[in-house]
Parts: structure tokens; C-alpha cells; sequence
């Protein structure tokens, strides 16, 4: 099974995610934001955290118009995995394969601490830890305040499309929702760091589950 990281000027977390996806198993290739196409045979695409092209304009918006982003994309319509994660699922949104917006914290301050997730829908990356389980991941950010309309909010509960809510929100958040899922379930964007979880040294596992049940579940289908 094969995952690419793509990597924009200002990532940060590219390397944490290509350990976290080898560490479950998979290969790993590192695409650069000005390439035009994906490796051959890729299963899924990690979009890391950090702060592309500085966060100018707003946090995303300059990466979900890089040349690699064509292939993310295409990727993703064609039934392809997708993960982003923090500045990745900001980027998501900006693409628009994911709904919804990520505004500033609702405190104005940026906040980098170890919060409580509840794991809510069902996919193949929250089915290694059951729907209802609390877990702790780290987050890091300034703009993850997740907002959609009213409408939007109801579609996403309704279609059980929220992935993690937090337990205790941090930034403001509407219903508390820490990442969703597109419609065939198959992109997730979160904000907290399951990269940052993964290996006994991190001092919490808790990350490490999302990652090899997704490589399980890519391996036997």
C-alpha cells in the first residue's frame, strides 16, 4: 500500500505524517507542491499540518491552488483516500472537498495543548477506535475554529459525517465538531494531530490506531 505526503512551503508536520503512515506499514513518497501528478498506484494522500505559504491571505488558500492539487483532487473524485490534518484540512476546505470553513479561535490566541476527542462516524479512520471512544491528541493552532452554516451542520450530523468532536471544545467550534468526512467518506480533514501520537516516545498512542487500521482496511480491500 502506497501514501503520498505533499509538501508546501511551510509545512511542518510532512515528515511526522510520512513516519506515522510508515509505521503502520505503508510506503511513503514526498510530492512537492509544484509537481503535477501523483506517484503511480498511490492509495492515499496526506496533506500534513504547519503553515502553507506562511497562512497568507487565509490559512490554505495559496496551497488549494498549487499545481499538485489538480491530482489531489482528481484522486480523491475517483474514489481515493485522502487525509488532511490541521493546516491539511484547512486546505480541504479551501478545495472544497470537504465543506465548510476554518476561522480564527474564538479566544484570538493560538493554542497548543493535549485535548479529549470523542470518535463519532463510522469509516475506515475511526473504526479502530469504535464509535463513542474517548481519546487525547495534541492540537496546534490559531485558526480552528471550524464553522459552517446552519443547513450545512444539520447535512453533516444527519449523513453521520462528523468524525471527532472534542470533549472540552478549545477553540470555539460549531457542535464542538473536530473533523469531518466527504460524503463517501473516504476524505477526512481533522484538526488535532494523530502524527503527534503515534510512537511510544510521544508519550500517547492514542494516534497510532488510525493509522494501521486504515492500512489494514486498505490491504484487504
Amino acid at each position: 500500500m502506497k501514501a503520498a505526503v505533499i509538501v508546501f512551503p511551510g509545512s511542518n508536520c510532512d515528515r511526522d505524517l510520512a513516519v506515522a503512515f510508515e509505521q503502520a506499514g505503508l510506503q511513503v513518497q514526498m510530492v512537492w507542491h509544484k509537481d503535477t501528478d501523483l506517484p503511480e498506484g498511490v492509495d492515499i494522500v496526506g496533506i500534513p499540518g504547519g503553515f502553507s505559504f506562511g497562512d497568507y491571505l487565509r490559512c490554505g488558500a495559496i496551497a488549494a491552488n498549487a499545481p499538485i492539487v489538480g491530482a489531489v483532487k482528481a484522486h480523491a473524485d475517483r474514489g481515493g483516500y485522502a487525509l488532511g490534518i490541521c493546516n491539511g484540512f484547512q486546505v480541504l476546505t479551501e478545495t472544497g472537498l470537504l465543506p465548510g470553513a476554518l476561522l480564527r479561535n474564538a479566544g484570538l490566541k493560538y493554542i497548543c495543548r493535549t485535548i479529549g476527542l470523542r470518535t463519532e462516524g463510522d469509516s475506515v479512520f475511526t473504526q479502530g477506535y469504535g464509535r463513542g471512544t474517548e481519546i487525547a491528541l495534541p492540537i496546534a493552532h490559531h485558526d480552528g475554529n471550524y464553522f459552517a452554516d446552519d443547513a450545512t451542520l444539520d447535512m453533516l450530523e444527519g449523513d453521520d459525517r462528523v468524525a471527532f468532536r472534542y470533549t472540552d471544545n478549545p477553540n470555539g467550534s460549531a457542535r464542538d465538531i473536530a473533523g469531518v468526512f466527504s460524503a463517501n467518506r473516504r476524505v477526512l480533514g481533522m484538526m488535532p494531530h494523530p502524527e503527534r501520537a503515534s510512537d511510544t516516545a510521544h508519550g500517547n498512542e492514542d494516534g497510532a490506531r488510525l493509522f494501521a487500521h486504515l492500512t489494514e482496511a486498505l490491504t484487504s480491500a
